[in-house]
């Protein structure tokens, strides 16, 4: 599949706008304002410019990751911290964030668990499947799944929907996107996240509390264990999430409408999943920024840094994947 070139006489202001033809509307002749951005979640890259065709040369050399393809040189310049459009971006993905932070967390609030609370629970004749143990957690891993798809709705059209360090940094590392962009999205990411844990300590009345997918009790679980699960979960997360939503081959198949009911489908199976098997384990977080403001507003656990690890870990294991087997093929390659 070869990437393609924008439409003719598409443009708004100095922005090129990689969008099918059509797209516009037949009363007004406006477009959506969609900047290019390969690392779009949910577009498959369809939003991209060509970076072989010259008249496309000089917009690259502001937004280099507008197009599949960047060198290293490229993707590490820092004249992106000066585009004003990144930093507004970034804004998007904070106020993202923030919202995604403060309602999956006060959905799967619940006060710190004490020792005596620690002890696996009563199984029924079900076992664990009849129990709050499997079905707290199959309620929250629902709910993320139907939030995270509508924000990535809602926020992918403007920032690209990644709402989480996970993403950013995979994308990164796959050379979907820039560094000053990775750099000034985890700024926002972060400090939307913490704002929410801070408005979640409020409404709770305490910091006295801990939420499903952030929660690992130290006495229970040990460091290799936390890691491993964290490293696996977030690792599968990475590929599918590129397999259906970053994927050019995968366009016609799945497209822009169905791939975030897929990528949502796929963190709240792995959240649910994750969380009823082993005791002291509230299920993988594959969202660091999400539990650093749940952190914020509850205090700092002793493994709070597995979350990150894990998460570079995989991202870092995902992106030599990806250059071993890219999906794009340049036409200088055929």
């Amino acid at each position: 599949m070869e990437p393609r070139s924008p439409p003719p006489d598409n443009e708004m202001g100095d922005t090129k706008i990689a969008l099918p033809r059509g797209y516009s509307s037949p009363l007004t002749g406006v477009q959506p304002a969609v900047q290019p951005f390969a690392g779009r979640i949910g577009g498959n890259q369809a939003l991209v410019l060509d970076r072989n065709d010259p008249k496309n040369s000089d917009y690259l050399k502001a937004v280099p990751d507008a197009a599949p393809f960047m060198r290293i040189s490229e993707a590490l310049d820092l004249r992106g911290f000066f585009d004003l459009n990144l930093w507004k971006f970034a804004i998007i993905e904070g106020l993202a964030s923030f919202l995604l932070t403060f309602i999956t967390g006060w959905i799967g609030i619940q006060p710190k668990p004490t020792s005596s609370s620690s002890a696996p629970a009563a199984t029924s004749s079900a076992g664990v499947f009849g129990t709050s143990t499997f079905l707290g957690p199959l309620v929250g891993g629902i709910t993320n799944w139907l939030f995270l798809t509508l924000f990535i709705y809602s926020f992918a059209p403007i920032s690209g929907g990644h709402i989480n360090p996970t993403i950013t940094l995979a994308t990164f590392f796959a050379r979907l996107i820039s560094f000053p962009r990775m750099v000034l999205y985890l700024i926002g990411q972060m400090a939307g996240a913490a704002l929410a844990g801070l408005v979640l300590k409020d409404v709770y009345g305490s910091s006295d509390f801990a939420v499903g997918g952030c929660l690992i009790e130290t006495n229970l679980v040990k460091v290799r264990q936390a890691f491993v699960l964290e490293f696996m979960c977030t690792l599968t997360l990475i590929f599918i999430a590129f397999g259906v939503a970053l994927n050019p081959r995968q366009e016609r198949i799945f497209g822009p409408a169905l791939a975030p009911w897929l990528v949502g489908l796929t963190l709240g199976l792995l959240s649910w999943s994750s969380a009823y098997e082993k005791p002291g384990y509230a299920g993988a977080s594959m969202n660091p920024a999400r539990c650093f403001g749940v952190y914020v507003g509850s205090g700092f656990p002793g493994y709070h840094w597995i979350l990150w690890v894990g998460v570079i870990c995989a991202t870092l294991g995902h992106g030599v994947f990806y250059q071993l087997l890219p999906p794009w093929i340049s036409e200088r390659a055929r």
